[in-house]
């Protein structure tokens, strides 16, 4: 049997998921093979999306007209913005969510989305003629063929779990891994390499004293991960709780360190720097005498609970032992224990920007396959494979974002200029013009273009114009408005900040870090006018003025900078140059100059080991 498709995609994870809605909703038809239909949109490790970075991901995920913000907020049970304390551009949505319900919200949108099709099959070989990808063979005998085709596997190429010396074949718990198609790809000369990824016990919580734990509530005001609904909670909100490890559960598991397949050689490949196991902790911090641990509910009804924390391979009686030594599971029953896994991945520096391999044409990969761990930087990715591997079925420019346009930007640039040596996740850290990519802003980074190629809707474009329109209108309020010191002065103080000595423009005052556009409108009665004119998503549009009031300068700085370094992305030098003919180039930028091939100087500038005078040397060979 033989089927015909525009783009076909692998795999329904959270970058299959996103791919193949995108491409269908551009146009193409498209279908998404999946090993297990029930698992759709599957939360492998913990039930959460968001956290530093990864919140301002969703939040662009959705700003383009993807759908992982509206399926977190239909199925939050917890929300919470992180990072509070510091500044807007670090401010960071993260969701609890109910596990299975963000599968059947995931199946319901798929299901009714034209143009797209679900099959449950797992795939053998992919079919390439003459260096183009053609299509693809499954396990049931049947050939699909098409013009595109987007790898998102996830674990589950090759997979293996362990647990203790126990080591099973399978691509998560209880479900099988994926054979032959890593080696279908590799014959067309495609490297792959293998990591590995943990996650915890999953405990009864009738069995927890969460007498001895803090309780840890969410928050329950305007913030949401879509910006296109009401921020109504749908689901009933639950807490976290938080506990410490203590030295008689570390003694416990460094007994049964000779045992864990992490350090007794039997898992060789690298595991997650920012989210390592409790040995890993352990080993690493010899003289730390706890670890926090967070205690999240994986559902709005269920007992389950994810130990977040205590990602362990280490044997279960080991795991057990080590918890009941902690108060709080004193009397511990569990549902299953903490395992790694160990999986293929692909080098990303074999992909474009646009994530299409640059060995095989049409070909594209996203997600875990491509080095990277997060549910969010898995999404982000997808979105963008989705959308150009519709273009490259219909015609148009590539569509790829940059580094001062989106987090989902300087992740893809990392990855297929950098490289990765271990699993790959996004911090604030990595951006280096985060103060422009902020949580509130993504709509009004991103919709727009959008809106352009055909993915946002006119209801959410008109949602982006009327935002950016009463936004505008506060901003030149608050520069036209003048303050009186003897009106004024009063509340000034009231607020401890210095009284006027003389009159002013109210962003001025705005400016003041005591001063906020809420506290100045219960005052100035003109400005409670002004505020009370917007109807819908009052406090997100306050929230966004005030912000670009407050940080004109930083963000005004930051985007100059941004702006002259994009003129390096202007000059292209993708084949222009045989560099392993220009001596004046270091022996190390030749190498990483010819294995990456960048597509412009700014690319070039970011490869590990191409100094800034090798690009000088490249800069006058371009007679700049």
């Amino acid at each position: 049997m033989e089927f015909k498709y525009d783009v076909i995609v692998i795999g329904a994870g959270h970058a299959g998921c996103e791919a193949a809605a995108a491409a269908a909703n551009l146009g193409s038809k498209t279908c998404l093979i999946t090993m297990d239909m029930n698992k759709i949109g599957q939360m492998s490790c913990n039930p959460a999306v968001g956290g530093i970075a990864k919140g301002q991901i969703v939040r662009e995920i959705d700003a383009l007209g993807g759908y992982m913000g509206l399926v977190t907020d239909k199925t939050a049970i917890q929300f919470r913005i992180l990072n509070r304390s510091k500044g807007p551009a670090m401010w960071s949505p993260r969701a609890q969510c109910d596990r299975n319900k963000f599968i059947w919200a995931w199946r319901e949108i798929l299901e009714n989305t034209p143009n797209l099709h679900i099959w449950q099959d797992t795939i053998c070989e992919i079919l390439v003629e003459n260096g183009e990808v053609v299509g693809l063979t499954t396990l049931w005998g049947v050939t699909f063929r098409s013009k595109c085709v987007v790898l998102t596997a996830g674990t589950f190429l090759n997979g293996l779990m362990h647990v203790g010396h126990t080591m099973l074949p399978g691509g998560r718990m209880a479900e099988p891994a994926s054979y032959q198609l890593t080696e279908s790809i590799a014959r067309h000369g495609i490297t792959y390499g293998r990591m590995k990824t943990g996650t915890p016990v999953r405990i009864d919580g009738r069995s927890v004293h969460y007498e001895d734990m803090d309780i840890q509530d969410g928050e329950n005001d305007f913030h949401k991960f879509s910006f296109m609904n009401n921020g109504v909670r749908h689901l009933k909100q639950l807490p976290c709780w938080t506990c410490f490890t203590n030295e008689e559960a570390h003694r416990i598991l460094r007994e049964g360190l000779p045992d864990s397949p992490l350090f007794n050689g039997q898992i060789q490949s690298i595991g997650p720097r920012y989210c390592p196991s409790i040995e890993t902790k352990i080993v690493t911090f010899p003289d730390k005498e706890q670890h926090q641990l967070f205690l999240e509910p994986e559902g709005e009804t269920t007992q389950e609970l994810y130990l977040n924390g205590f990602s362990s391979s280490l044997p279960m009686n080991i795991q057990i032992e080590a918890l009941k030594k902690i108060p709080a599971f004193r009397d511990l029953v569990i549902y299953r224990p903490g395992y790694a896994i160990e999986y293929d991945f692909f080098d990303p520096t074999q992909l474009k920007h646009t994530l299409e391999t640059k060995k095989i044409k049409n070909l594209f990969f996203a997600g875990q396959v491509n080095g990277t761990t997060g549910y969010e930087e898995a999404a982000g990715q997808g979105i963008i494979a989705g959308i150009n591997a519709h273009i490259n079925c219909h015609g148009g420019e590539p569509f790829t974002l940059a580094r001062d346009e989106a987090y989902i930007g300087v992740l893809i640039d990392d990855l297929v200029t950098k490289g990765v040596d271990e699993p790959y996740r996004m911090f604030t850290s990595r951006a280096e013009y985060r103060i422009l990519l902020r949580m509130d802003d993504a709509d009004m980074r991103l919709t727009e273009r959008a809106w352009k190629l055909g993915l946002a809707q006119k209801d959410r474009y008109e949602l982006l114009r009327s935002k950016r329109e009463a936004v505008t209108n506060i901003i030149e309020f608050t520069r036209n408005y003048s303050m009186k010191p003897t009106l004024i002065n009063p509340v000034l103080e009231q607020l401890g900040t210095t009284p006027l000595r003389q009159g002013c423009k109210l962003i001025d005052l705005i400016n003041r870090p005591q001063v906020t556009l809420e506290n100045m409108a219960e005052h100035v009665s003109a400005f409670r006018r002004e505020l009370d004119k917007i109807t819908d998503r009052k406090d997100e549009i306050i929230e966004a003025a005030e912000i670009l009031i407050k940080y004109e300068g930083y963000i005004g700085r930051e985007r100059i900078i941004a702006d002259k370094l994009a003129r390096l992305e202007s000059i292209k030098i993708k084949g222009k140059f045989d560099y392993n003919s220009i001596q004046s180039l270091s022996t190390e930028a030749r190498q990483k100059l010819v294995k990456i091939d960048p597509e412009t100087i700014a690319q070039a500038s970011r490869i590990p080991g191409v100094s800034p005078s090798d690009i000088n040397v490249l800069l006058v060979l371009c007679g700049r």
